[in-house]
């Protein structure tokens, strides 16, 4: 059969096509190629990393391991029964993700169809909305108040019969905010599957696992990104009820987590001393951030539960102070949005970043930000 030959974009799935891309940010060498700043003298405070990096063992690990021309376990069956054991949880409940970003993605994929519905609590992380639209799904977006706490009674009228998940952070991102432990349960009473996202739990101290073992339709998710240090090789775990972990080992890909990755993980969870020290000097240089910010004459630093501090900007322009931080070698990330108007996020550096980031906004003129 002859066919007449038509342009390939046009086969695309059109709300595929329509999709905002989500924005993350350069990576170092590319920003220090962009900035004419050497890597080692940039303070990287924009996508809260881990400063300190990941264990010396997880480096030992890595650099004696040599299996790497293997295919790994597709179900990583040791690394979840360690996972259990550091979560307190059943080992066949836990499904690992190439970050958790590609978790949210099967999640999406697993419950959501055409016309489904997802409420998320905004302003928050950016992948929930990106990741509903890629399924095709609709996405409902509820405010959150103005002090960034969950506002549960306007989530009840966003509710319909087509509702089929509930995204919400715990602490949140980007503006750092615990979520209050009576909240997680109003929501978890309205009776749809709730995500509770705790990639910053180990800086917040506080977990929602207790009501994930009690409920079946909650469901949390974690990362090695934040307190192991392994951002960059991408791996995330959740603990889900029983059916739905069956069926994600189902849908995702059989090799999604890489071997380095699962060496890298099941390391850092045996270096228990690392994991807190790390944790605990990243808390307290994020109190000693807070001041530094709060110094500024442009900055109002707001309570954070996470690795990073969000800031309102006053009197000057948020991306131009971004700019002329980043001209001194110092990287933030900063939203104008309307959720977001003006504002800025610092992750939490090592003393010598924020000692850098003092000496940036001391010596920033007021005519670099002019609003």
């Amino acid at each position: 059969m002859n066919r007449t030959r038509v342009a390939i974009a046009s086969l695309i799935r059109p709300h595929l096509r329509a999709a905002e891309p989500y924005q993350p940010v350069q990576s170092l060498e590319a920003l220090s190629a962009e900035i004419g700043i050497p890597v080692d003298r940039i303070a990287k405070l924009d996508a809260n990393e881990n400063p300190y990096g990941p264990s010396p063992q997880v480096l030992a690990k890595l650099a004696g391991y040599r299996g790497f021309h293997r295919y790994p376990d597709p179900i990583h069956d040791d690394l979840r029964a360690a996972l259990g054991a550091y979560w307190g949880a059943a080992p066949e409940r836990i499904v690992l993700g190439a970050g958790a970003d590609e978790l949210i993605d099967l999640i999406c994929r697993l419950f959501l169809g055409p016309e489904d519905e997802v409420i998320d609590l905004v302003p928050t992380f950016g992948m929930y909305r990106f990741s509903t639209e890629i399924a095709g799904a609709v996405y409902r977006p509820v405010r959150r108040r103005a002090d960034f706490s969950v506002d549960v009674a306007a989530v009840r009228p966003a509710l319909t019969p087509r509702t089929k998940l509930i995204w919400v952070a715990a602490p949140n991102n980007p503006t750092g905010t615990p979520l209050d432990p009576a909240d997680a349960e109003a929501l978890a009473a309205l009776g749809v599957p709730l995500v509770i996202d705790e990639a910053y739990a180990e800086f917040s101290g506080v977990t929602f696992r207790a009501l994930a073992e009690r409920l079946e339709h909650v469901m949390l998710l974690r990362t090695f990104s934040k307190w192991a240090g392994l951002a960059g090789l991408r791996i995330g775990y959740g603990l889900f009820p029983p059916a739905v972990a069956e069926a994600l080992l189902t849908i995702k890909p059989p090799y999604n987590v890489n071997v380095a990755a699962a060496v890298a993980a099941r390391a850092a969870l045996e270096d228990a001393d690392h994991r807190e020290r790390t944790v605990a000097a990243i808390l307290a240089e994020r109190g000693r951030l807070v001041g530094t910010l709060a110094a500024s004459p442009y900055l109002r630093p707001i309570p954070s539960a996470a690795n990073f501090v969000f800031c309102s900007v006053v009197g000057a322009s948020a991306r131009a102070l971004r700019d002329a931080l980043r001209r001194r070698g110092v990287l933030v990330r900063y939203y104008d949005t309307p959720l977001l108007e003006n504002a800025i996020r610092v992750s939490v550096g090592r003393p010598e970043d924020t000692d850098q980031l003092a000496a940036a906004l001391a010596a920033v003129r007021p005519e670099e930000v002019d609003a």
